[in-house]
């Protein structure tokens, strides 16, 4: 394991342990606090570093504030809508 990490996706330098695996030393679950995304150090460095992680899903403080607390969910579609009824 790495001795100083950063979030892989917003580079903010506080992460923390929130599960070690039963084998010691086998990997961790490690969370960003500030963007809350979780990521197991044993997973490839497209998910553990900041150097190799897609540009496209980058987060900057910027974008954490400016996102919103609840997705959107889509309204439910009628059976009516669908042209079909759910009955087996």
């Amino acid at each position: 394991m790495a001795d100083i990490t950063i979030c892989p996706r917003c580079a903010h330098e506080t992460v923390e342990t929130v599960f070690s695996s039963p084998v010691a030393g086998a990997w961790d679950v490690l969370q960003c606090r500030q963007c809350l995304y979780m990521w197991r150090t044993s997973e490839p460095a497209r998910r553990t570093r900041r150097d190799a992680y897609p540009e496209a899903f980058r987060m900057t403080a910027e974008d954490i504030e400016n996102a919103p607390a609840m997705p959107a969910v889509a309204p439910l579609r009628s059976t009516v809508d669908q042209g079909s009824s759910c009955t087996g």
